[in-house]
């Protein structure tokens, strides 16, 4: 009597799109630093505006920022359940052509 051979098929490994999208956040955030850095009439409008803001455009650009990093926690959220839910389509799929013998 032999032994049936299982042969498990191996899968990509996983993209990290979380990691991706606040690492593009960052790097635009990087990147608009230096270039108003980069100027030195550039450093001092931008500092003109920051001492010139009042509580309510403080309490506008707080709210903004919270925003926009919920926004991009969401979407990588979503990202990740939509390449959760292919995986186990996909693990679905794998064990129905394999059988009941690769379990």
């Amino acid at each position: 009597m032999s032994t049936p051979t299982i042969t498990e098929t191996t899968t990509a490994p996983r993209t990290r799109w979380a990691a991706i999208i606040w690492g593009l956040l960052f790097a635009g955030i990087a990147a608009a630093a230096l270039s108003v850095l980069a100027d030195a009439e550039r450093r001092e409008n931008v500092a003109d505006a920051l001492l010139t803001m009042t509580p309510t455009t403080i309490t506008a650009i707080v709210l903004l920022t919270a925003g926009v990093l919920l926004l991009v926690g969401g979407a990588a959220g979503l990202i990740r359940r939509a390449q959760r839910k292919l995986a186990a389509t996909a693990s679905d799929e794998r064990r129905e052509v394999a059988g009941p013998l690769a379990e």
